[in-house]
């Protein structure tokens, strides 16, 4: 039999559907996510035990004194385990849903008691509908609306709809015959015939339906909280992943309670509005006797009354109630702003999202955090509805969806690496110290590698590569399960002093709180260790630059991230922020290190109030990075005092001690003279860049000239002559014996101008198309602004590249060693650089410092970093 695959149409369909009809897709989107939105603010609203009020009055005028009274106590429970906001929401999405599905639901089913051959095609119709796999219908609708409410509304309401079509054709059609064939003798038109007799009469039936429509929509709603939605089902998926089992016991009581209440009510409604259901209540109270009022119920006056009053009160105690902010004016950077967070239940995950969640919450964001599989979690964020997560594995483990959604993602930053993944076995188990060890001891592990998540990258290596390296396919079976769930397992298995081996990685808490053995990889099947990298959805950085650029800076070591876990185990379920709070405590600083305020007060350094003399010479590195500094001393409570000189007065000062630091010399080639000359006078406090290089370029457009040597017989295409830069430079000394080097010197004629006069001529020429020869060097912002390519150097003549000091007075350490101290550990890579460079120009002349001070702030914490005050 050939293969045969609908599912590649079906995805193919999808992403026909993505890329046509996505305008229809957000107004569905915004359409649900509004009316979900609404029903949540009205029950989320009120204090919990009013609304259990509200809800026990509605009990208690359907179903009587004893239900209000059990409605009153199974709510207060769910309050009392700190889950009422996830039941509100879970009841939101019911309500949500079910009023959909029933406002599509009945009127198909009319159609179909009508229409002998619309109900023929319904049935098969319904019949998928109804015995597809509830799980199925999360994928589309996280294809088509990412992660959140709107996918668990869609599957929630084609999961549910059966019932309510069926129950609502079989109640029209159970309606005696004869009595529609009176109706219709008496002149009774089809319409009324339907209002006024078969529906009235069916109601019990539809009634039943709609119950059932309820009932499916809660039983749904709880496993679209695998697809992000809200609510109940969000804690019963964390409880599931993590083995939470008080977690899961709560959440599921929750939902037991919710359940009970709709399916209660809903039963009851029937007796209420229904003709048929008011007359059989009443006859079962007659026969009640002098007993009667053990079924009394209020009037729907009186409920209502009492529902209105509460509702009031509800109402007016949020008006007169006050929120609580934990940030201050100084510190509240986010100003209530809302980021949407997820995470994968791993523990570097939770801990680092749990971390950040608090972090911006000090700073005054309204952080949303959510728990998702990885797969909805990228999906999420190439959609934009999540804002970033801190778990990304690379490149190895989440290779899938990196290579997938990259266009549609941006890395901030990794904080952490390199990492490792593994097999593990406790010590206990002789034998096995490598992957080739396991090979024929299959038996001893009952032939299982227990795994976690099936999504996991690391997983996907294991079964494609790893088992079929060391020949273990067949002998051995990968369980795919959860991290919770592996590490229950683990845990287990050494307490009864089994052999087990499970897939881990490194850095993780558990091999602190074990002893175990990581098991060596000889081939390197596994790849080399990776990164962990917090990443965004696309164009966050530019709308959100101070979160992304503390992202950015954000690092941690193995000892923190693992102290920071075993506080989160040791706190139990459902405290994970608690055990944030605490650690932060006990790491006085971590707060303030990675999510500074921008702009904020700056402590000051030990030389405080001391005059510096800062010089430099108008190169770009040399302005940048000159600036940079000034803006620092100036946080550190310093008072420089800058001035613009040629290299060669700016030597001679500094010789004679006149000026105290610059920060550009080239050596040991590009400022040689300058350095023999007044080397026993200056100091050289070190290297923050290097190596650099000198180079002739030309526009990319000029073909058949990549090296120095093409461009022998060449000149008349360049106008015989190289652009250059000021005559002082070392560079253009060294441009002499270049040319002579490579036979140029008689073709080509050097003119001499100045930095900025020759990147006008770059300029110029780029905009016309037309070749020019220019001296260039790297780093320099040119590279990125224009299209130039730099001539190789086969001979070498260019020497080899300099690196750029700070250099100082003679005794510039002695004078100023705090400030010392600063600028020998100072170093700035080739990006940070021409970032800083390009923001300057973009600035304008004369406002070189402003350019800077902008650029600083968006990287908060860089103060911190180049001039620590200890």
């Amino acid at each position: 039999m050939p293969e045969f695959h609908p599912g590649n149409w079906v995805e193919s369909a999808v992403d026909w559907l993505q890329v046509h009809f996505s305008v229809l897709f957000d107004f569905i989107n915004k359409v649900l996510t509004g009316l979900y939105d609404g029903i949540n603010a009205v029950l989320g609203g009120a204090e919990p035990l009013l609304f259990a009020a509200i809800l026990a009055v509605i009990a208690f005028w359907l179903r009587g004194l004893l239900a209000a009274v059990a409605t009153l106590i199974g709510f207060a429970l769910i309050d009392s385990f700190g889950l009422w906001n996830e039941a509100m929401q879970t009841l939101s999405l019911v309500l949500a849903a079910a009023v959909i599905t029933i406002a599509i639901a009945v009127p198909l089913g009319v159609w179909a008691a009508r229409n002998k051959a619309f109900s023929t095609f319904m049935r098969p119709v319904l019949d998928v509908m109804q015995t597809m796999p509830a799980f199925v219908y999360l994928i589309p609708g996280v294809m088509f609306f990412s992660v959140g409410t709107t996918p668990g509304l869609l599957a929630t309401i084609v999961f549910s709809m059966p019932p309510g079509v069926r129950m609502t054709e079989l109640g029209i059609r159970q309606v005696d015959g004869e009595l529609v064939e009176a109706a219709e003798a008496f002149g009774t038109s089809p319409k009324h015939t339907l209002t006024r007799v078969q529906f009235p009469l069916a109601l019990p039936t539809i009634m039943a339906g709609i119950n059932q429509v309820i009932m499916l929509a809660l039983s749904m709603v709880v496993i679209a909280g695998m697809a992000g939605a809200p609510g109940l089902g969000e804690s019963v998926y964390a409880a599931v992943t993590q083995v939470q089992v008080g977690l899961g016991v709560e959440s599921g009581i929750g939902v037991v309670i919710l359940a009970m209440y709709l399916d209660r009510m809903t039963g009851a409604l029937n007796a209420r509005v229904s003709p048929l259901g008011r007359r059989a209540a009443a006859k079962a109270t007659a026969a009640l006797g002098r007993m009667r009022f053990v079924r009394y119920r209020p009037g729907t006056a009186v409920a209502l009354c009492g529902v209105v009053v509460l509702a009031l009160v509800a109402g007016g105690m949020n008006l007169a109630g006050t929120g609580d902010s934990k940030t201050t004016a100084s510190t509240d950077v986010g100003k209530g702003k809302k980021l949407n967070m997820g995470y994968i239940p791993w523990d570097e995950g939770i801990a680092t999202s749990y971390l950040w969640k608090e972090m911006l919450e000090e700073r005054g964001y309204k952080p949303d955090l959510k728990q998702l599989d990885a797969g909805p979690l990228y999906s999420g964020i190439a959609k934009g509805d999540v804002d970033f997560q801190t778990d990304a594995w690379l490149p190895t483990t989440h290779k899938q969806y990196w290579d997938k959604y990259h266009s549609k993602m941006e890395k901030l930053g990794d904080w952490y690496g390199p990492t490792s993944l593994e097999l593990t076995v406790p010590s206990y188990v002789k034998g096995v110290k490598s992957l080739e060890d396991l090979k024929g001891q299959g038996k001893k592990f009952k032939g299982k590698i227990i795994g976690i998540e099936s999504s996991a990258g690391e997983m996907k290596i294991l079964k494609d590569k790893v088992l079929k390296d060391y020949g273990l396919e067949g002998e051995y079976k990968v369980v795919s399960s959860s991290t919770s769930s592996m590490l229950a397992e683990l845990k287990r298995s050494i307490q009864k002093h089994e052999p087990v081996v499970v897939t881990l990685w490194s850095p993780h808490w558990a091999y602190n709180a074990n002893d175990l053995t990581k098991l060596k990889d000889p081939k390197g099947s596994f790849g080399k260790g990776e990164k962990l990298y917090s990443v965004g959805r696309k164009g966050f950085s530019k709308d959100e630059p101070t979160v992304a650029n503390w992202l950015k800076n954000f690092k941690m070591s193995e000892k923190q991230l693992t102290s920071l876990e075993d506080q989160i185990q040791g706190a139990g379920q459902g405290k994970e922020q608690d055990a944030v709070r605490k650690w932060l405590k006990d790491h006085p600083g971590f707060l303030d290190k990675f999510a500074p305020v921008p702009g904020g007060e700056k402590e000051k350094g030990k030389d405080a109030g001391k005059p510096v003399k800062m010089g430099y010479f108008p190169w770009d590195e040399a302005i940048a990075t000159t600036y940079l500094w000034q803006n620092i001393l100036e946080d550190r409570g310093y008072k420089p005092n800058v001035k613009q000189l040629d290299p060669g007065p700016l030597y001679t000062s500094m010789a004679q001690g006149q000026t105290d630091f610059q920060t550009d010399s080239w050596l040991p080639t590009t400022h040689e003279q300058y350095w023999k000359k007044y080397r026993s006078k200056l100091t050289d406090v070190g290297a923050w860049y290097g190596p650099t290089s000198l180079e002739l370029s030309v526009p990319k457009s000029v073909k058949g000239i990549d090296s120095l040597a093409d461009l022998k017989g060449k000149s008349d295409k360049f106008g015989g002559k190289i652009t250059g830069i000021e005559s002082s430079a070392g560079e253009m000394k060294v441009l002499k014996s270049v040319l002579k080097e490579y036979g140029l010197d008689k073709e080509y004629k050097v003119v001499s101008s100045s930095t900025s006069s020759m990147l006008s001529e770059v300029d110029r020429s780029v905009k016309q198309g037309k070749p020019v020869l220019a001296t260039t060097w790297s780093p320099h912002w040119v590279y990125s602004k224009y299209p130039m390519k730099k001539l190789k150097d086969p001979k070498g003549a260019w020497g080899k590249g300099d690196k750029i000091h700070v250099t100082a007075k003679k005794d510039f350490g002695k004078d100023f060693p705090e400030l010392n101290g600063w600028l020998k550990n100072f170093k700035m890579s080739e990006k940070d650089l021409g970032s800083l460079e390009a923001a300057i120009q973009k600035g304008g002349k004369g406002k070189e410092k402003q350019s800077v001070r902008k650029w600083m702030d968006k990287r908060p914490g860089l103060v911190d970093e180049l001039a620590p005050v200890k």
